[in-house]
This record gives C-alpha cells, sequence and structure tokens, in this order.
C-alpha cells in the first residue's frame, strides 16, 4: 500500500473508525478556532453528526450555516462547497460518515467566485 496522503489541513484529532471502499467514517476533534478550509466533494457526500460542543458547517450556493449541536445531524450533497469549523470556546468532537462514492478533498478559493467555488 501506497503513503497515506496528508491533510489539506490542520486540526487536534482525526480518528478513522470505518475506511471502505466507497465509505469512510472519521470521528473528528476541532479545537477553538481551527476549521477544514473551504471545498467539495465529487462523489461522497458528507453526513455530520455532533458528538460534544457545537461544530458549525457553513455551504456556499445554496449559501447554509448548520450550527450542529450534541445528537444534531447535517448532511452537504455533493458538488456543494462547505467549509467545517468550531466557532466556541471548548473543543467540539463531530463524527463524519463519507460515501456512498470515491472520496476525494477539492479545496476552492476562501472567496467565493462566479462559478460557485
Amino acid at each position: 500500500m501506497g503513503a497515506a496522503k496528508p491533510q489539506p489541513y490542520k486540526v487536534r484529532a482525526i480518528h478513522v473508525v470505518v475506511k471502505g471502499a466507497d465509505v469512510l467514517v472519521r470521528e473528528y476533534t476541532l479545537d477553538p478556532g481551527e476549521a477544514i478550509p473551504w471545498h467539495r466533494h465529487t462523489e461522497v457526500s458528507d453526513y455530520y453528526y455532533g458528538l460534544e460542543g457545537m461544530v458549525l458547517v457553513e455551504t456556499r450556493d445554496p449559501r447554509a450555516r448548520h450550527e450542529i449541536l450534541v445528537g444534531q445531524f447535517a448532511t452537504v450533497k455533493p458538488p456543494t462547497v462547505h467549509q467545517v469549523s468550531n466557532p466556541g470556546k471548548q473543543p467540539c468532537r463531530f463524527l463524519l460518515v463519507q460515501g456512498v462514492g470515491k472520496h476525494d478533498f477539492v479545496k476552492v478559493s476562501e472567496t467565493p467566485s462566479g462559478n460557485g467555488g
């Protein structure tokens, strides 16, 4: 097997729960102020489940803001551009289920352009 690709962002912790050919499940811990930058996926949907604190999922086109608390969830379907952050003062934890399809991470610019990303 080849070496794992480095993450295109830094957060406190990422724990792989399940990794299959077309499904990826990870538990994330973000410290206050940490973020997964604006990006999109070609095939997979993201399913966010709140475990601790509050995680913020923001999308472009449609512009939306999902504040996910413990026991709540949100879904982002491809190819929606989105970012995930911890705007709180305490760490947050969430479960991210990605599937079904080939996983990718397509980073996009911080500021939206006229082409949706």
